[in-house]
């Protein structure tokens, strides 16, 4: 017996519980008979054109994104807007649509989680608690070996998918760093946490022109970190097949994929 929208929507809500989401946000089920069977799932990080033709085009019954489509509230899904155009095609085609978010960011094996990972990082804890024990917004480690500031980006670089943006740095390339904290997706709201303050080094996205040249500014006044801004969707796009690897466990049979396509909304970068 193939498994039921249902079934694959409850196994989502145990890996990222909806109580660990941020008050503001919208995850779950957005379209989809929870009777129908799932048999194939398609993981992308948004709902867009053309991540919702792979999940039509290879037959998906579902496709599951780390940004809600409708995260804000709306009065029209007419076709004349993309969400609407979005919404129909996926109905007509009987692909479902599920969001985890920042539910998903949270939790362990979660979007920073992953990066801490897969930066080596140690004794990780996160930046902020969240109200499930254990859980909380971006996570703080150390690395097991001191680097320098310009060969952590680097690296940094190296386990990214390619983004136009490539990797910003705010500090001294030969700075020393052995404290890391991040934070997948945009991040700019935690540059005045204590545990952000203290450490060597704050890799997130989204950095604006504001927050990030008063951080700099502070730094250079009574000491803090050094800033890394990379592109929101790469941060968040390593997630997806750590969580397409946790859905097949728990899902046995399932086919589960992952969208290679980069999309990244920038094209492209001209710099002297």
């Amino acid at each position: 017996m193939p498994f039921s929208l249902a079934d694959v929507t409850r196994v989502a809500h145990t890996m990222w519980p909806l109580d660990g989401a941020q008050d503001w946000d919208a995850p779950g089920l957005v379209s989809g008979d929870p009777s129908r069977p799932v048999r194939r799932i398609h993981l992308a990080v948004d709902a867009l054109a053309a991540t919702v033709d792979e999940a039509i085009a290879s037959g998906c019954d579902l496709l599951l994104t780390h940004h809600p489509l409708l995260l804000r509230g709306v009065t029209s899904v007419a076709e004349d807007g993309y969400k609407g155009a979005l919404l129909s095609r996926l109905i007509r085609a009987q692909c479902a649509l599920l969001s985890a978010h920042t539910n998903a960011d949270v939790v362990a094996d979660g979007v920073s989680d992953i990066i801490a990972t897969r930066l080596g990082l140690v004794d990780t804890t996160p930046i902020t608690d969240n109200a499930l024990p254990g859980t909380g917004i971006g996570r703080v480690g150390r690395l097991p070996n001191p680097t320098t500031l310009g060969h952590l980006a680097h690296a940094l670089l190296a386990l990214l998918p390619p983004t136009a943006s490539g990797v910003r740095v705010a500090g001294v390339y030969t700075a020393p760093i052995t404290t890391v904290a991040l934070c997948g997706g945009a991040g700019d709201s935690l540059l005045r946490q204590p545990k952000v303050l203290a450490a060597d080094v704050y890799i997130t996205s989204d950095l604006r022109h504001h927050p990030a040249s008063e951080a700099r500014e502070q730094a250079l006044c009574v000491g803090g970190p050094a800033l890394m801004d990379v592109s929101h969707w790469a941060s968040e796009w390593l997630w997806l097949e750590p969580a397409a690897a946790q859905l097949r466990a728990a899902l046995p049979g399932m086919i589960v994929t992952v969208s290679e396509l980069n999309a990244d909304p920038w094209s492209f970068a001209v710099v002297h």
